[in-house]
Order: C-alpha cells, then sequence, then structure tokens
C-alpha cells in the first residue's frame, strides 16, 4: 500500500500539460491510487515512452556533459510523446502566451526532469564607483599641489612677517588668477585679525587647505565677496571691489580729484551688474546667478585693458557718462530725484504719458526712493537700460509687464490697442498719415509670429528678433517713425558690428553728442575750465 502512495504521489507531480490531460489535482490522484498506477503502466508500455526513459538512464550513467549533448534529442522525444486520449476527443488547451503563462513561468527548484542541466549563474562581480562629485571641487593632484606650494614659497621668500595689501595684489594675479583690483578683498579674507600682513601659513590655510584652490572662478569670487552668514551677494558686497578698480585702474585715474563722481560711478556699474545678472530681481545675487552671467569675463578684460572705455560690459566710463548725464538733464532742481513730468520729457517726448504712467505704477519694478511718485537714480538706470535695449531679456520683461494691465502673463489685442490709442492720436497731431490699429495688429502678429494668434506671451517675444520694435509701436513715437523709414546706412552698421548691442551703440552716439555739446559750452564760456556747477552737468 506504501508503494501504490508513493506512485500516485509520483504521478501527481507529473505535467498533466506534457501528457495533454485535463487538470487534475493532486488530492484527485491520492484518493484514488489505482488509477494512477495503472495510469502509469500504461504510459510506460508505449515504445515512445520506453525509448525516453531508456535515454534518460543512458545519459545519467554517462555524466551531466553528455547530458547536455543529448538534450536536443530529449526534447525532440518529449514533443513526441503520445496522447493518451483517441485523436479528436480531448478538449482542446487555452491558448497560453510564453511569456504570460503561470505553468511556464514557475520554476522548480530542483533538477529538471527532463535532463536538463543544471546552469549556475554567479553574481555579478560588484563594481565600485568613483566618487564624482565634490562640494569642493575635485581635490587637486598631489604634484599639482606641490607646484602650487612652490610658487607660493617664491613669493613669500623673504617675508617671514608676511606681505602688506600693496604687496599682495602680485600673489592675487599670479597665484589666484584673478583680477588683481580684488586684491584687498582676498587680502581682509587671510588678515582676519586685521594685523596689516598676510603670512604665508595663512594664505595656504585659506587658499590650498580650504579647498578654494580647486573651486571654478565664479565660485571663488562669490565666496571672497559674499558675507560669512548669507548665500547670496548684495550691491554692498561689491563696492571694496569696485574702490580698488578706481583708485589703481589707468583708465580711471583721472576722477581722484573728484571723488563724488567715483562713487556715482561705481554706483553706476553696481546697478547694470544687478540688471543684467540678477535675473530674480530681489537684489540677492546667487552663485547660480553669478555663473550664468557674463560678470566674470567682464572682470578679467577691465583687469587687462588700459581703456576702460573698451569693456563695454558693465565697466565702461562713456557709458556711465551717457547715464548720468541723462539723469542730470530730467533732475531739474537736482534733488536727484525725477518725477513724472520730467520723465515725459525723455528722448524729446518719445514715450506716452500711459506708459510713463505705469512706470510710475512700479508694476515692472518697485522704486527704491523712498519718495513717493519719485523715482531715485538706481530707478533711472533701470529704465535707460530696458529703454535703449529692448533686446535684452531683462528689457523685454521690463515692458511686457507695463503692457500687461490684468498681470495674467499674456498680452491681448485689447492692451494692445490701449497704448496705440495715444500713438494715433499723436501722428494725428503731428499731421503725419495716421496708421489704423488693424494693420498695426497685422504687421505685430507677422513680426513676432506667437504660438496663439489671440495673444503674445513672454516667450514669443523672447523668440522673436524684432520684439524691440513691437513695444516702439505701441508707446514710443520718435522709435516708431524712425522703424517704418529704416536708414539703410545703420542697417548696414549693424550688420557690420553684429558685436554691439542696441545699448552700445545708443550710448556712443549720446557721448559724442554730449561731449561736443560741452565743447561748445566751453568755447562759449571762453575757457575749457569754467564750468558752474549748479547750471551744467557735472562733467
Amino acid at each position: 500500500m506504501t508503494n501504490m502512495e508513493s506512485v500516485a504521489g509520483d504521478v501527481a507531480c507529473l505535467d498533466a500539460e506534457l501528457l495533454q490531460l485535463q487538470e487534475l489535482s493532486p488530492l484527485a490522484f491520492k484518493s484514488n491510487p489505482d488509477f494512477g498506477q495503472k495510469l502509469f503502466d500504461q504510459w510506460l508500455s508505449l515504445p515512445e515512452a520506453n525509448k525516453l526513459v531508456t535515454s534518460l538512464l543512458n545519459d545519467a550513467k554517462a555524466g551531466p556533459l553528455n547530458v547536455s549533448a543529448n538534450s536536443s534529442s530529449s526534447n525532440a522525444a518529449t514533443n513526441s510523446l503520445p496522447s493518451l486520449f483517441p485523436a479528436g476527443s480531448a478538449p482542446p488547451l487555452s491558448p497560453r502566451s510564453t511569456s504570460g503563462s503561470p505553468r511556464v513561468m514557475k520554476q522548480r527548484a530542483g533538477p529538471s526532469n527532463l535532463g536538463s542541466p543544471l546552469k549556475i549563474v554567479s553574481e555579478p562581480a560588484k563594481e565600485l564607483i568613483p566618487q564624482f562629485y565634490f562640494q569642493n571641487g575635485r581635490p587637486l593632484p598631489n604634484e599639482l599641489k606641490e607646484q602650487c606650494l612652490f610658487r607660493i614659497n617664491q613669493f613669500f621668500y623673504g617675508h617671514s612677517d608676511g606681505l602688506q595689501i600693496q604687496e599682495f595684489k602680485l600673489v592675487t594675479k599670479e597665484i589666484c588668477k584673478l583680477p588683481s583690483f580684488f586684491s584687498t578683498a582676498l587680502f581682509r579674507k587671510i588678515d582676519v585679525n586685521n594685523t596689516g600682513l598676510a603670512t604665508r601659513d595663512a594664505f595656504v590655510d585659506y587658499w590650498v587647505n580650504g579647498s578654494m584652490l580647486t573651486m571654478d572662478t565664479a565660485t571663488q569670487i562669490f565666496s571672497i565677496l559674499k558675507q560669512p552668514d548669507l548665500k547670496y551677494l548684495t550691491q554692498e558686497d561689491f563696492k571694496p571691489v569696485l574702490r580698488e578698480l578706481l583708485a589703481t585702474h589707468p583708465g580711471l585715474e583721472f576722477l581722484q580729484s573728484t571723488p563724488e563722481f567715483q562713487e556715482r560711478y561705481a554706483e553706476t556699474v553696481i546697478y547694470r551688474i544687478f540688471y543684467y545678472i540678477n535675473r530674480s530681481g530681489n537684489g540677492h545675487l546667487s552663485l547660480r546667478e553669478l555663473k550664468r552671467g557674463n560678470l566674470i569675463d567682464a572682470m578679467q578684460h577691465a583687469d587687462e585693458e588700459e581703456d576702460i572705455n573698451k569693456v563695454l560690459r558693465y565697466f565702461s566710463y562713456e557709458h556711465f557718462y551717457v547715464i548720468y548725464c541723462k539723469f542730470w538733464e530730467l533732475d531739474t532742481d537736482h534733488d536727484f530725484l525725477i518725477d513724472k513730468e520730467n520723465l515725459i520729457r525723455y528722448g524729446n517726448h518719445a514715450l506716452t504719458y500711459r506708459i510713463v504712467d505705469r512706470i510710475f505704477s512700479q508694476v515692472p519694478r518697485k522704486f527704491t526712493s523712498k519718495v513717493e511718485g519719485k523715482m531715485g537714480y538706481e530707478d533711472f538706470v533701470y529704465f535707460i537700460l530696458s529703454e535703449e535695449d529692448k533686446s535684452s531679456e531683462p528689457s523685454l520683461e521690463y515692458w511686457f509687464k507695463c503692457i500687461d494691465l490684468d498681470g495674467n502673463g499674456v498680452i491681448t489685442r485689447n492692451e494692445m490697442q490701449f497704448f496705440y490709442e495715444e500713438q494715433l492720436h499723436r501722428m494725428e497731431c503731428m499731421a503725419q498719415e495716421p496708421v489704423l490699429f488693424e494693420d498695426i495688429l497685422c504687421q505685430i502678429i507677422d513680426m513676432i509670429g506667437p504660438e496663439n494668434q489671440s495673444y503674445i506671451t513672454l516667450r514669443d517675444l523672447k523668440g522673436c528678433k524684432l520684439s524691440g520694435s513691437v513695444f516702439n509701436i505701441l508707446f514710443n513715437l520718435n522709435k516708431f517713425m524712425a522703424f517704418e523709414t529704416r536708414d539703410p546706412f545703420l542697417i548696414r552698421q549693424e550688420r557690420e558690428n553684429p558685436t554691439l548691442t542696441e545699448w552700445d551703440r545708443f550710448a556712443h552716439r549720446e557721448y559724442i553728442r554730449l561731449s561736443m555739446e560741452e565743447d561748445v559750452e566751453d568755447a562759449s564760456n571762453g575757457s575749457a575750465e569754467v564750468w558752474d556747477e549748479s547750471l551744467e552737468a557735472p562733467f
């Protein structure tokens, strides 16, 4: 009886699909052991089954190496197993996909009943991934570190007590590869006790051991300028650098006799830096913004170029001269504040009252002046840079906020018509042939090519080179007329100098005009030395 039960258990392990049987549970086999025995005997008596058993026994005797060799024949024999049911009497098996059948997916724990060899898969060796992120930069190879220390020893040789601030400038430029006018700021970081000396050990500890050496230039400058408890730069952080630039640059030496204008120049440079680089507009310059901007290249250029006016980005004195004189012309009472009536005179009354109202509503930018209804010098710098170069992203954002009356992020037909109505009225007053808004709207849509022709987004404007002309059409009559009657000579000039921005060209023209006017004033006064500060521009 025990043998019969074991046979029934073995039969229960047979694959019903392989024998072309319907699904039978092991419990059914155990409840009827005679049926299982008869079924096994009948299967064993078949010629094909006899051959299969004999082949399996021979493979087992020969060893595992021969099993694989005969596996194909075994599989063939398996596939040719005779059915126990007469042809056509068995119900068809349900269609099963190879990947989805639970019977196919099921893995047996033991070796295959058909004699397939057990494949031993070794675990893959763990690959050691080298460190690829370093918070303070990749560590310097020992060889380069030794070379740096050797150069440091050369500069500090004979100065056991340390270098004074005047002597430290060469270290800043040659060892740190920073602009020379950063020497004072860097010196203060090393001379924490204000002894007036920077020792060799203190410099090595800060620059080499403090990982400054492995940082990129932008991160180095950011770390030197920022306050220890802050994670951003403010306008105040740039003032020490600008003071040293004014004191040491040969192109700014003439300003040393007029310290009040040195201060105005430094302020203007800082305002321009934050206008272009501080894209968030919160007055907090982040490291990411510093890296994305072109300030580092401009600083290096200013340090290498003796003619400061050739450094068009941020540092040009001629650009400062134009900005300051334009402000001085509008500020009639010289209280360093501008109201609406002052600003409406800008550019020979080029702007409409409606756009000036939007500027003084502080929609594009909050005024820094504390006087209500008054624009300060910093606010004017942002305005003039936006007005004279409408191709820059800060300018497009500035004017987009002005035209977007409801602040919903799109400019609609009605909003454009609101601003153009005043332009149309001014053209009629000047006896010029008016251009209807419907024609202007078609022209604007053709120029911008917005994704949706029912409105214009800031993204549409940033993707078009003619966006600045759209704003001129809406609120600057002089530039609108100039656009309609474009001078071929000016177009050719722009093509010859594609690197110059609209601001660069404007500043150059205005500087020539202002300097000629000053020469005329000097000639009429009979002496170039005569200057009435209360009446004329302060230059």
